[in-house]
């Protein structure tokens, strides 16, 4: 056989295998079927129904308390553990509730307060039973988290509200924007979101999926395009087309990248040429599996771009969600949403109260609940629940 038909025969097969992969990528994220690549607006879709009817009647508090299943089995369970069988509160077990409370990810210096504090009170009314520590733990945590909890702000009735999201890489960043527009539509607002993770493999793909399982509008360039240009054309295009919402995606930083972060910079500042005041809001989503480095996250993101709020995601993929604590007790900024499963509606806004009642409560925790599809593993990639976006790639959620 001649060099040329063998090159021939090569190519021939590399069209075909290119060809097959399209195929079966378009079918798993439709908008590949018809994506011409360039800057576009893409019409809005309706949004889908839950496929869950036991998700969509469970109510909140058993879905937060199952989400809080595995904080609860390491930190509350491991409580009662410590204090089982005890008689006396003597400074072993001071020692071994410090160690509990760190090995939970609350931190060392958060950990530290609480026991000063649990001391102090224990000491005023010279407690013996080991069993009203729990009670003390209980009343600090919720002291603790009720200063840290904070609120979106209001959709205004003049000029769009403004969202920018920003987070490290595989913390839930697009899942979480996703689940924010499906929220913002099903209350009748209508929704533009910026596709503005312009360097991460599909990420444009899994926005315009969001945009289409949602019920928004979606504003993409081509891959590799300027972040900041895309945000200025997505707010542009929520301010013509009357949205009330509008939703900047940014590619995932290394919070330890000086560079990459002033990127980060540069899209907030264009943000507010285009509208003034924008963004109203900027969201830093930390993953909670990630635990006290995400305290050090957070630190960074704040100095770059100014974070007002905190979107605290896969706590129900995690034994490490002390970390929350570590938050609310070292950081400036309020933690205004978590996401505790795989659901749409599993995206709360932060309630201490029903928060720390979740996480105390003596009911069944769910045992059997297992790890989830919200663990690190899962988030590797980032991508939103049930949009695989090749082979190999998993499915991860909020």
């Amino acid at each position: 056989m001649s060099t040329t038909a063998i090159y021939a025969l090569a190519a021939i097969a590399a069209l075909t295998a290119f060809a097959l992969a399209r195929k079966l990528l378009a079918r798993e994220i439709p908008s590949l079927a018809d994506d011409d690549g360039k800057s576009e607006l893409l019409p809005a879709r309706s949004q889908e129904q839950s496929s869950s009817s036991e998700e969509a009647s469970s109510s909140v508090f058993d879905r937060l308390s199952h989400g809080l299943a595995r904080t609860k089995g390491r930190l509350v369970s491991g409580v009662d553990d410590l204090f089982r069988g005890k008689k006396e509160v003597d400074e072993e077990l001071w020692r071994k509730l410090e160690e509990l409370l760190i090995t939970s990810d609350v931190g060392v210096k958060t950990a530290l307060r609480l026991l000063e504090e649990m001391r102090s009170e224990a000491e005023r009314e010279e407690l013996a039973d080991p069993s009203r520590l729990r009670e003390l733990l209980e009343e600090r945590v919720a002291l603790l988290l009720a200063d840290c909890a904070g609120r979106l702000p209001e959709v205004p009735k003049n000029g769009p509200l403004v969202i920018m999201v920003v987070g490290v890489n595989g913390a839930g960043k697009t899942t979480t924007i996703g689940k924010l527009a499906a929220r913002y539509t099903a209350a009748g607002h209508k929704v533009v979101l910026a596709a503005g993770d312009t360097f991460r493999a599909a990420a444009i793909e899994q926005i315009q999926v969001w945009g289409r399982r949602s019920g928004a509008q979606v504003v993409k360039h081509e891959e590799g395009s300027d972040p900041a240009a895309v945000a200025h054309d997505g707010v542009t295009a929520g301010i013509a087309r009357g949205a009330d919402v509008v939703i900047c995606d940014t590619a995932g930083r290394l919070h330890s990248k000086a560079g990459l972060m002033g990127e980060l910079t540069k899209v907030h500042r264009v943000v507010g040429k285009v509208l003034d005041g924008a963004p109203h809001e900027t969201l830093l989503v930390l993953d909670s599996t990630n635990g006290q480095n995400a305290i050090a996250q957070a630190r960074e993101f704040s100095a770059a771009v100014g974070v007002t709020g905190i979107v605290l995601t896969k706590l129900d993929g995690t034994a490490r969600g002390g970390v929350i604590l570590g938050i609310a007790d070292e950081l400036d900024v309020p933690v205004k949403l978590i996401g505790i499963g795989e659901a749409v509606d599993d995206l709360r806004d932060f309630e201490p109260a029903s928060f720390v009642q979740a996480l105390f409560s003596s009911e069944s925790d769910g045992a059997g609940l297992g790890r989830g599809a919200n663990s690190a593993q899962a988030a590797v990639d980032d991508d939103p629940v049930d949009i695989p976006v090749g082979p190999g790639d998993a499915a991860g959620s909020l």
